[in-house]
């Protein structure tokens, strides 16, 4: 089937990947402008798992101050070159998850930081939940699976949705820039400070 120029630019635009990848992914999806994308979305995934563990020694620190000054984020971001650092993609993306932390307030980066007695006490309410709805053992175990993953995809950065693309999580807007620029690019810390709070919320990679 013959694909035309302008859906070859609309998934140029969401995606972020090349002219060519984005002719290919409608040729093989028949264009179907979804599975195009979800297409897209799992090969930058991979690209990106494959720079995992390369050294990211440069970066940007960027700020994102909310409209009237009561709410401020400051978050760090690695890649592996100055070159990719000063790019305005990697610049962009920076924004964006400062924008991310400001707008969902993450606890955490990713699930492995959250505390042992945390997750001992949401589970400690899910399954008072559980039993009162007079649920079996075995359904209470999975409602209990059910809960925790919701709660740390909400308190945890990169399982959240992407405020700017619902469709996506933080690790794959993550993903799908590394795989653009050709590095390894990583969140490394981030703190988020409201006015009259008594302390930050922040989270950094151990």
């Amino acid at each position: 089937m013959e694909i035309k120029a302008g859906l070859v630019k609309d998934l140029r635009e969401k995606s972020g990947a090349g002219i060519m990848e984005c002719k290919r992914a409608l040729t093989q999806t028949n264009g179907d402008m979804k599975s195009a994308l979800e297409q897209l979305r799992r090969q930058g995934l991979a690209a990106a798992a494959a720079k995992e563990g390369r050294s990211t020694s440069q970066g940007q620190v960027a700020s994102y101050i909310h409209t009237g000054g009561k709410l401020g984020v400051l978050v760090e971001v690695n890649c592996e070159t100055d070159f990719v650092a000063n790019t305005g993609e990697f610049g962009q993306l920076v924004r964006d998850l400062a924008m991310q932390v400001a707008a969902a307030n993450p606890l955490y980066i990713r699930r492995e930081q959250v505390p042992e007695d945390v997750l001992a006490r949401e589970e400690e309410v899910f399954v008072a939940q559980g039993r009162k709805l007079g649920k079996s053992p075995e359904a209470v175990e999975e409602l209990v699976k059910e809960k925790l993953d919701k709660y740390l995809a909400e308190v945890c950065l990169l399982e959240q949705h992407f405020i700017k693309d619902q469709g996506m999580s933080v690790k794959e807007r993550i993903s799908a820039t590394a795989a653009k620029l050709g590095e390894n690019v990583t969140l490394k810390r981030f703190v988020r400070y409201r006015l009259g709070d008594d302390e930050e919320s922040a989270g950094e990679e151990g």
